[in-house]
C-alpha cells in the first residue's frame, strides 16, 4: 500500500499583499503559479524594522514593488537564500542592491553532467552568486531576531534552509513543502543527501515548517515521518518495477505515476534517476556506464 502523506494545500492568500503570519513573520506570495510552484513563490520577511528576506523570488515588476511596498520604512539587513532557482534567487540581488546588505546562502555548486541529463526551462538561476557563504551553524542575527543556518542538501546541493530561534520555525525552501513531495534531480539533486536531510530536520524537531510555496506545516514530525517513508516506498517500487522486467526510467514512470499529472512525468523522471542513483552507489542495483535517464539498469544478483 501506497505511504499517504497528509498533505496541507489550503489557505488564505492575496498575491502582493503583505501578512503578518506570526509574531515576527510577514509572507508576501508572487504571482508565479505552476506545477513546481504551486500558488507562488512566498517571501518571508522576518522582524520588524530592521529585517532579513528570505527567498526574494522570480524578478516579476509587479512582485518586486509589492515587496518594496511591504518594507516601506524598514530596512533589509540580510537577504537569505535557500536556493539558486528561477522562483527563488532573482530578486536577491536588485533587492540588497536597493537596501545596501549582503546576499547569503550556500556556495556549494555541481558541475557535473549525467547521460541524457535534461533540464527544466525555469530551473536554474545560473547568475546566482552570494556575496557570502554560509555554512552549519552559522547565526544571522537582528533586533529580536535570530537565525540559524541549517543546511539541507538533496532537492539541490547548495539547499540551505533557516531557523529562526525565537519561534522554532523552520524555512524550509523546497526541502519540504505541505502541497507536494520534492523533486531531487541529479545531478545537482542527490536522493541519498536528501534522506540524510529529512534525517537532520527530525533531530532538529522544528515546531512549525514555513516551506517558500504553500502554507506551513503546523505537525512537522509526522509530517516528514510520511515524507521519508514516501521515498522509501517509492525505491520499493522501482525495485518491483526492475523485478517485473521494467529496466528503463521511461518504462518505470507511466506504472509509478499514473495518479499523477502528467505534466509533472518529467520531474518524476528526475526522481526516479535520484532514488536508481543511490541504490546503485549501495550496490543493489546495477547499471552499464553512469547512470543516466536512457541508461538500462538491473537488480543486482
Amino acid at each position: 500500500m501506497a505511504v499517504t502523506i497528509p498533505y496541507v494545500r489550503d489557505f488564505a492568500f492575496e498575491y502582493g499583499h503583505v501578512d503578518q503570519v506570526s509574531p515576527l513573520i510577514r509572507r508576501v506570495i508572487a504571482r508565479n503559479p505552476g506545477p513546481f510552484t504551486f500558488t507562488g513563490t512566498g517571501v518571508y520577511i522576518i522582524g520588524q524594522g530592521e529585517v532579513a528576506v528570505i527567498d526574494p523570488g522570480p524578478e516579476l515588476a509587479e512582485h518586486f514593488e509589492a515587496l518594496q511596498a511591504a518594507l516601506a520604512g524598514e530596512r533589509v539587513t540580510h537577504v537569505l537564500v535557500t536556493h539558486q532557482h528561477a522562483d527563488h534567487s532573482p530578486l536577491a540581488r536588485p533587492l540588497a542592491d536597493l537596501f545596501g546588505c549582503e546576499v547569503l546562502g550556500s556556495g556549494v555548486t555541481v558541475t557535473k553532467v549525467l547521460p541524457g541529463e535534461m533540464r527544466f526551462d525555469d530551473e536554474a538561476d545560473a547568475g546566482f552568486r552570494p556575496d557570502r557563504a554560509v555554512g552549519a551553524g552559522d547565526v544571522i542575527a537582528g533586533p529580536g531576531w535570530t537565525i540559524e543556518v541549517v543546511p539541507t542538501p538533496g532537492h539541490t546541493a547548495s539547499h540551505t534552509a533557516y531557523l529562526l530561534r525565537e519561534e522554532n520555525a523552520l524555512f524550509s525552501g523546497d526541502h519540504i513543502m505541505g502541497w507536494s513531495t520534492t523533486v531531487v534531480s541529479p545531478p545537482d539533486g542527490d536522493m541519498t543527501a536528501y534522506l540524510a536531510s529529512l534525517d537532520a530536520v527530525t533531530q532538529l524537531a522544528p515546531a512549525i515548517i514555513w516551506p517558500t510555496h504553500g502554507p506551513p506545516i503546523t505537525e512537522p514530525l509526522p509530517f516528514i515521518a510520511a515524507y521519508k517513508a514516501h521515498r522509501l516506498d517509492r525505491e520499493d517500487q522501482i525495485r518491483a518495477r526492475l523485478q517485473a522486467g521494467q529496466t528503463r526510467i521511461a518504462d518505470m514512470v507511466p506504472v509509478m505515476y499514473a495518479a499523477v499529472d502528467q505534466r509533472l512525468w518529467p520531474a518524476a523522471a528526475h526522481s526516479v534517476l535520484a532514488h536508481l542513483v543511490r541504490l546503485v552507489e549501495t550496490g543493489e542495483v546495477t547499471c552499464i556506464g553512469e547512470p543516466g535517464l536512457g541508461s538500462d539498469y538491473r537488480l543486482a544478483a
